[in-house]
């Protein structure tokens, strides 16, 4: 059955997250809803990641096998008709082995965090950003984000429902930039590792945001860390700020 890469973009609102859900809304059965409206039958596709309950995806991966050839364009435009009016895009689309696969064969994924700090809510946006009202110290949140850097084991920052077999994770990025903002400044955080235990970047941001608030000490992120222990964690933050934001491949099936 030939097989296609796609690469999807959704606002995770209306969403119970990605994976598909017996009658709740999800990304991932929204997809396959509109694939069986081109090839009539059950579908069954595979994502480099499950986003929780409300996060977003600028660059979300998926595989889906098809029971005849395709044209990529094709595809994604079929597709992108009849996802109408769900807020869901199916931005590129390619023909990959068969042996390929959206999750096993990825090398790294990346989440953007918008964080904005001002007074006024959020209007264009809201949802699409969590809205803090006390300034936070760059500086202090970046002295506390080089503590989880590198491999560790991350109990501390790891949701007791994850299924990972393992804790340990090595983390290759998180950078915390400020941006100018209307009526208040932007932070972003950029994160990146192979693979994520279930909550982790919400906890990391929840954590550090409480170290730019003047809450915690940087020193205080080490100490959590190395706690191994789930209570030892700072608030983890709400999920309408995080985004996945692209998965790498050995060979980027997008070209």
């Amino acid at each position: 059955m030939p097989r296609y890469a796609l690469k999807i973009e959704y606002n995770g609102a209306p969403f119970n997250g990605w994976q598909r859900q017996a009658e709740l809304p999800s990304v991932q059965g929204a997809v396959e809803a509109a694939l069986a409206r081109l090839e009539p039958g059950e579908h069954t596709i595979a994502a480099a990641g499950r986003t929780d309950r409300g996060v977003h995806g600028l660059g979300q991966v998926a595989h889906c096998d098809m029971a005849k050839t395709w044209d990529p364009f094709r595809l994604s435009e079929a597709l992108n008709y009849h996802l109408k009016p769900e807020p869901v895009s199916v931005v590129a689309c390619a023909a990959v082995p068969e042996d390929w696969h959206a999750r096993f064969s990825a090398q790294a994924r990346h989440y953007l965090f918008r964080l904005v700090v001002r007074r006024a809510p959020l209007t264009h946006d809201a949802g699409l950003a969590w809205r803090v009202m006390q300034p936070l110290s760059l500086e202090a949140m970046q002295a506390g984000a080089a503590h989880l850097l590198g491999q560790h084991d991350f109990t501390t920052f790891r949701a007791s429902e994850c299924q990972a077999k393992s804790p340990v994770k090595s983390l290759d990025r998180l950078e915390i930039e400020e941006l100018d903002y209307p009526g208040g400044r932007e932070f972003r955080f950029h994160i990146s590792a192979r693979s994520f235990l279930h909550n982790q970047v919400r906890s990391f941001v929840g954590t550090l945001e409480r170290v730019g608030a003047g809450a915690w000490a940087p020193e205080d992120v080490k100490t959590a860390l190395e706690a191994r222990d789930r209570a030892a964690c700072g608030p983890v933050c709400p999920p309408y700020g995080l985004y996945l934001r692209a998965v790498d491949y050995p060979e980027d099936p997008f070209g």
